[in-house]
């Protein structure tokens, strides 16, 4: 008689033998304790199965971005990342962050709206995946600062697969900022 083994999450067991990769997840929270909470969500993936490592970078504070752009009047943001080593397959990984985040009283209402708590997969290895139920790596992960300035804080040399290395990006999406702060010849 076969028996289903599942983790305390309820997700199916990995297989013992895959090889540890490094995730990178991101963190986010508008909601609540906003600091304490990602804190508690980056002890609790340090828990899951098959977990060797969670290194969290620093805590990092940011405007609310909606669907139409930042939105300064809604509560700001704490962004983090984490290097998570790891030897779950992706996806199992991706539900468990899903739980991690249900844990901690996440309500999926609105799309960009306010939360206890966001948590990603930025990037898991190198592994690329155009499924709808995973996209690997994350596909807006290249365009923001919150995502990518907490990540390099933790790897000098991270790279963004099929993007490059994550210091480029960061200093392209400064530059573009800069840029769009500056007054146009038309303006003056």
């Amino acid at each position: 008689m076969s028996r289903n083994l599942t983790t305390p999450l309820g997700q199916p067991v990995p297989r013992e033998g895959r090889p540890e990769a490094t995730a990178v997840v991101a963190f986010g929270a508008n909601l609540g304790d906003r600091e304490a909470t990602i804190r508690a969500a980056a002890e609790r993936i340090a828990r899951l199965p098959l977990v060797s490592e969670v290194r969290l970078s620093p805590l990092i504070e940011t405007v609310a971005l909606r669907l139409d752009g930042p939105d300064p009047d809604a509560p700001g943001y704490v962004n983090a990342a984490a290097l998570v080593r790891t030897r779950l397959a992706p996806t199992i990984l991706l539900g468990m962050l899903h739980a991690v985040e249900d844990e901690h009283g996440r309500e999926r209402h609105e799309r960009w709206g306010d939360r206890t708590l966001d948590l990603d997969l930025i990037a898991y290895g190198d592994e690329t995946s155009d499924d709808e139920r995973l996209l690997l790596p994350h596909p807006r992960a290249a365009e923001r600062l919150f995502v990518l300035e907490p990540w390099l804080a933790l790897d000098a040399d991270a790279e963004l697969p099929g993007y490059g290395r994550v210091a480029d990006l960061v200093a392209r999406l400064r530059a573009d900022e800069q840029s769009a702060q500056r007054p146009h010849a038309e303006d003056e």
